[in-house]
């Protein structure tokens, strides 16, 4: 069997000091993370973090850089995920719309907040990528291309 990773897309986004949260089931259990989840086939990346977004907290997202991308191994089930996070905005929320199925609810945290669920965070991606966007990191979406 060859070995894959699962690639999935993920967004950071800051409004006024707090930064955008879903609360998920996941593997039985109630985490945090941010708006994430996986490529489709045939998708650009941009394309998935904008979907995904939108499916888990009705927010429209504009992607204005990449973040980073971060390798990490889940140590109860082995999986390794490819993760691309993206930066942007929110400029409209549809209240309204239905959540994916698993999404709780959409909440917007400050990092000591985030910081403060650390067990209760789906990966520790999350405080990560919070950290790298509060120290600048960004790339532009030019570093993405997409070759067919």
């Amino acid at each position: 069997m060859i070995w894959k990773p699962h690639v999935t897309v993920a967004a950071v986004v800051e409004r006024e000091g707090r930064f955008l949260i879903v609360e998920e089931e996941a593997d039985g259990r109630v985490v945090y993370n941010q708006p994430a989840g996986h490529l489709d086939e045939g998708e650009s990346l941009t394309t998935a973090v904008v979907r995904e977004v939108m499916e888990e907290t009705a927010w429209h997202f504009r992607p204005d850089g990449v973040l980073g991308v971060y390798r990490w191994t889940s140590p109860e089930t082995k999986i390794t995920y490819l993760r691309v996070c993206f930066r942007g905005e929110c400029d409209a929320h549809e209240p309204r719309r239905a959540l994916d199925k698993g999404i709780l609810r959409a909440c917007w945290m400050t990092r000591a907040e985030i910081e403060n669920l650390k067990p209760r965070l789906r990966s520790p991606l999350v405080l990560r990528c919070v950290d790298d966007y509060l120290a600048g990191k960004r790339y532009p979406l030019t570093l993405l291309t997409d070759a067919g």
